[in-house]
């Protein structure tokens, strides 16, 4: 029998110095009411597919808040900080020193050998999880030997030649030629957020880029390095625009009522020879609701669904449940009155058109990640997960934390 391919280790190092000469304690500065090292910790433990998260810096205020972060997450056996050496920590000091040194780190100490080693920068504060998920998948499982976030860009390039005696001069371009966008080949920007590496590779070669180097798109609006304080500025003026929307914690929500089908379930349904119609759900959901009953909150699964399958998860979840029901918004404030709950203190949770009506309703309208388009655009909080695939889960951890546990005042 085949045996399954060992998981490799995927280590994201954030290289996060004390000291800078265009914004002091830049790594510290916030940017959306969170300090840089924060945003990139926070996006490198969301990834998939990252093992560990290595902080290296000369400054202890940065490995506490990256240590706070960590902890805020429930993460902290994945974080760890390493005191970068006065050698490897000064203004010439390069990027792939700071790695290298983070690699042999996190190699003694926990005598386990890295398979693939990114490169996090704090000086761009709107990395994604995404980004940081293309990067590495590319090298760990997609057999590329180096990884770096590109943006399209269509701007022409310009060089002032003025000591030469071609003077100033086109660099993507012949200045004599103007042709179309649609004309000319797209040329694609290094961002300088996030790239990966081979592990052993890197360690041959000494830098980021060597073999077949792959090239991971991202949103070009997410494009900003803070190198000086007009950069900072910039990045604060966009973070309202670009930052997820903040997620609901425990004290903004008075119930909670889901939707089944394409919320608690992936929206496929197996149909026997009998005719009789099947769902699949997730273990992972059922524990999410087992815990959000626990802690307190009111629960409602409200579905148009008539099929018994509703009831029948509904039973099992013991939570109250109202299916086969044509006007789900008047069907929901019949509810919220017979509870007496405010329904802007309600979180409803749905994924296609028919949930729409409950969103203008409740005063958070959570949409699963696989949701139609028109129901995320319409949602104030958006999950990581599909339906039926843990989605619920998460949702109760925004309310009750990783654990599942009701958080102590």
């Amino acid at each position: 029998m085949t045996q399954p391919t060992a998981r490799p280790t995927v280590l994201a190092v954030i290289p996060a110095r004390g000291g800078s000469k265009g914004v002091p304690a830049k790594n510290l500065a916030q940017v959306g009411g969170v300090p840089l090292v924060v945003r990139a910790v926070r996006a490198c433990l969301a990834s998939a597919e990252v093992t560990d998260v290595v902080v290296t810096t000369d400054a202890p205020a940065v490995a506490e808040a990256a240590r706070a972060a960590a902890e805020a997450l429930g993460e902290t056996a994945r974080l760890h900080c390493v005191q970068r050496p006065e050698a490897i920590a000064g203004d010439t000091a390069t990027s792939e020193a700071a790695v290298l040194h983070a690699m042999d780190d996190y190699e003694s100490a926990y005598d386990r050998s890295v398979d693939v080693v990114l490169l996090v920068q704090c000086t761009s504060p709107f990395v994604t999880r995404e980004d940081i998920d293309g990067v590495a998948a590319s090298v760990a499982r997609e057999g590329a030997d180096s990884a770096v976030t590109v943006a399209p860009f269509h701007g022409f390039l310009w060089r002032d030649g003025s000591a030469v005696e071609d003077h100033n001069y086109g660099v993507n371009h012949d200045k004599s030629v103007r042709p179309r966008r649609q004309d000319r080949p797209e040329d694609l920007l290094e961002t300088g957020a996030a790239y990966a590496m081979d592990a052993a590779g890197f360690r041959t070669h000494r830098h980021r880029f060597f073999g077949h180097t792959a090239l991971v798109r991202t949103d070009p609006a997410r494009v900003l390095e803070i190198d000086d304080p007009h950069d900072l500025a910039r990045a604060r003026a966009l973070a309202p625009l670009l930052d997820p929307a903040p997620l609901p914690t425990r004290e903004d929500i008075d119930a909670v009522v889901l939707d089944f089908d394409g919320t608690q379930t992936d929206d496929r349904v197996l149909i026997d020879a009998d005719g009789r119609e099947t769902v699949a759900v997730h273990r992972g959901d059922g524990l999410g609701i087992a815990a959000l009953r626990k802690a307190g909150l009111p629960l409602l699964i409200l579905s148009t669904e008539q099929n018994p399958v509703v009831a029948a998860r509904a039973h099992k979840l013991r939570v109250p449940v109202l299916h086969g029901i044509d006007r789900k918004d008047l069907a929901l404030k019949q509810w919220c009155d017979e509870q007496s709950i405010a329904p802007e203190r309600v979180m409803y949770v749905g994924n296609d058109v028919n949930d729409l009506p409950c969103f203008a309703l409740a005063g958070w309208p959570v949409a699963v990640a696989s949701a139609h388009d028109s129901v995320r655009a319409a949602a104030r909080a958006v999950t990581t997960t599909p339906g039926g695939s843990g989605a619920i889960r998460e949702i109760a951890a925004w309310l009750l934390g990783p654990t599942l546990t009701t958080p102590t005042k």
